[in-house]
């Protein structure tokens, strides 16, 4: 049974939990504006925090905004939770560029009946949600967790495309390997990942912190190569049980039919409403943002194997043998009152 509670209890634990949605790198690139209503209801306001965009990675902010989405979808799930059935308006503001989203909370409009206990069931997984890197154990993913995950994404205007292909697979994988070692060699590129992959004894709440990422990367076939956090460095987290072979997982790519603003917000609501959906059914996902931060890779991808749509995630699913770490932002410090 969904539990209703106070507009400012639900506007505070809203942004709690919206902290908690991936993000490219873990930048976080997001803040929160609140403001209190005469009729008693209140609205959240989501704002892109253009300081934290990869400006060499990501100079357009599609992956700022992809991030961006996946916080907004995690408000809106947070507030349906408490019991609000929240009123949403994407880019209110063309002369507010970083305004994304006002969220307006009415206390008269209670989430639907029979609605609560997906809603829930989501809205547990927020904390819980951690993002893989390396193999899966050899575990097969059903086809019915398949559909119900390819639901999700539409649902936000995104789909989720199952690269099943051993052709397309493999393609997808050596696209992977071609961007890393690409980035690898680009010294700008290197020193921008670098600023979010701190050494290790540094206290951050932010960016690739060391137990954020495998030390040793483990392959499967096809390999689909981690990014080089520790930039050959030996950081990371250590296997705490013996390494078994694992397997590349399932690969999937979330697309959009445009390639605008709004479309990269989709693709960020889509993304977490799945992400949340197979946390809950046991499994995660291991996010390769690399070959579509190239634009002739991106391009290709979209043309040989979206069918013209657009790739905007690509990612691997499956059930990790052990959990990563990950750091958050307190979310008081990205919380400002406005009028």
């Amino acid at each position: 049974m969904t539990v209703r509670t106070d507009i400012d209890g639900v506007m505070r634990a809203a942004i709690e939990a919206a902290v908690w949605a991936p993000s490219v790198n873990n930048t976080q690139p997001w803040w929160f504006g609140t403001s209190a209503h005469g009729d008693g209801g209140a609205r959240i306001s989501l704002h892109a925090d253009s300081e934290r965009r990869l400006d060499i990675a990501d100079p357009d902010g599609r992956e700022m905004l992809i991030s961006c989405g996946a916080a907004l979808f995690t408000l809106r799930l947070a507030v349906q939770a408490l019991g609000y059935e929240p009123r949403v308006l994407l880019l209110p503001d063309p002369a507010r560029p970083g305004l994304l989203a006002d969220l307006v909370i009415d206390p008269a409009a209670e989430t639907a009946p029979g609605a609560g206990l997906e809603t829930e069931r989501l809205y547990r997984q927020v904390k819980l949600r951690r993002s893989h890197r390396g193999p899966f154990k050899q575990t097969v993913v059903s086809a019915a967790v398949l559909t119900a995950l390819r639901e999700e994404a539409h649902r936000e205007g995104a789909e989720m495309l199952l690269v099943s292909d051993p052709r397309e697979r493999r393609a997808l994988a050596a696209f992977t390997e071609v961007a890393e070692q690409l980035q690898r060699l680009d010294p700008e590129h290197q020193a921008e990942a670098a600023r979010w992959a701190p050494p290790p004894g540094r206290r951050r709440s932010e960016g690739m912190v060391e137990d954020a990422y495998p030390a040793e990367e483990a392959p499967a076939s096809p390999h689909f190569v981690t990014r080089d956090f520790a930039q050959g460095r030996p950081w990371g987290a250590r296997a705490k049980t013996p390494a078994e072979p694992g397997i590349t997982g399932v690969v999937v790519l979330v697309t959009t039919r445009g390639d605008e603003r709004a479309d990269w917000l989709a693709a960020g609501q889509g993304l977490q409403r799945m992400l949340l959906r197979a946390s809950a059914e046991g499994l995660s996902a291991a996010l390769h943002t690399q070959p579509l931060q190239i634009p002739e890779l991106r391009t290709l991808i979209r043309v040989r194997l979206c069918h013209g749509s657009h790739p905007q995630v690509l990612l691997r699913l499956g059930e990790a043998a052990e959990t990563l770490g990950t750091v958050r932002r307190n979310p008081d410090a990205l919380t400002d009152e406005e009028a």
